[in-house]
């Protein structure tokens, strides 16, 4: 095999990775803008209201989507992930592009 293939593979597989991590990262975006309600929807119980049929189903569909972002956050839990916090920052920032006009 030549040098000029394998360089062709390695180049595609770059893209290819970066590819998903954006596809990631616009896909973890979206999924923390979906859980804005979170917290005031959990302290309804909590300050003596009661959940509707329809906010339950809205409550077990916020916490499937945090079952999906926990993995990414996960990380900070471990020692020494204050160093990597810069780089995920960077990674998840979507400001990066410059943004199309309207």
């Amino acid at each position: 095999m030549s040098p000029l293939v394998d360089d062709e593979a390695k180049v595609g597989m770059v893209s290819r990775l970066a590819a998903s991590q954006k596809r990631q990262a616009r896909e973890f975006v979206a999924d923390i803008v979906r859980m804005r309600g979170l917290m005031p929807l959990l302290m309804k119980r909590r300050n003596g209201g009661l959940w509707t049929a329809e906010e339950k189903s809205e409550l077990l569909a916020q916490l499937r989507i945090l079952s999906r972002v926990s993995p990414y956050l996960l990380f900070l839990l471990l020692p020494g992930s204050v160093l990597l916090l810069p780089i995920y920052a960077r990674w998840l920032d979507r400001r990066r592009k410059p943004r199309g006009h309207v």
